[in-house]
């Protein structure tokens, strides 16, 4: 009589096959700096914050406030120097926390400044920067485009229209100088902090909501393609 075949599960030396190996998403972590008059808890950048996590399906959006914005004392913020050193310690932070992920640095107004400072320094390797109403206009009125025309890496500009801190003829022409890939997103109507007026909308047929989406939608898009060309 032939022998009984074993079952292949009984005694079976044969490993189980391994699981597919899943492809890696590329979600990015994004480093949210404030503006001059207002810290990271501001209803403002909260906002942005929950927008622009949600855009980019990033692992995290990283906020925090500089050292002269602490204790709640509304005082006049230094120069934007000065505020290099701090924020080159929350990107350091954020890079060792989060390793493997695109490093993004956005700000608003001074903080757009200060980051794109910091993405010129040798210190980090930063995937992109975004600037959400970059203050061009100095106070006495001169263009201060020295740290834009360093900069190396992708840079988004969304500015709104009617921003009195950026003309965008002079943005323009600082853009044509950059010698990094860049974009701008205007929002039309738009000020500083891109409110748009409620006669405007409303002759237009818009809403505050959809255009701030439109603009963070043209973010995600923007980075997507940057990091992409970048690994090829």
């Amino acid at each position: 009589m032939a022998p009984k075949r074993r079952r292949a599960d009984q005694g079976s030396s044969v490993p189980a096959p391994p699981p597919p190996l899943r492809k890696a998403k590329l979600q990015p972590v994004v480093i949210f700096a404030h503006g001059a008059g207002a810290p990271s808890s501001s209803d403002w950048m909260v906002h942005w914050k929950k927008m622009v996590q949600d855009a980019l399906d990033a692992v995290a959006v990283v906020t925090f406030d500089y050292p002269y914005m602490s204790g709640g004392k509304r005082r006049a913020p230094p120069k934007a120097e000065k505020l290099v050193d701090h924020h080159l310690g929350i990107v350091k932070d954020a890079a060792v926390k989060y390793q493997g992920h695109p490093l993004i640095l956005m700000g608003k107004s001074m903080g757009s400044r200060v980051s794109c400072m910091v993405a010129s320094s040798t210190e980090v390797d930063v995937s992109a920067v975004v600037c959400l109403g970059y203050p061009l206009k100095g106070v006495n009125g001169a263009v201060r485009d020295e740290t834009l025309l360093q900069l190396k890496v992708p840079t988004m500009f969304v500015q709104g229209s009617k921003d009195a801190l950026c003309p965008l003829d002079k943005l323009l022409s600082t853009q044509k100088k950059m010698t990094c890939k860049n974009e701008l997103h205007i929002i039309d109507g738009g000020d500083h902090s891109f409110k748009v007026g409620k006669k405007y909308l409303e002759s237009k047929g818009l809403n505050q909501y959809d255009l701030e989406m439109e603009a963070v939608t043209k973010i995600s898009q923007f980075f997507q393609d940057s990091f992409t060309e970048s690994c090829t």
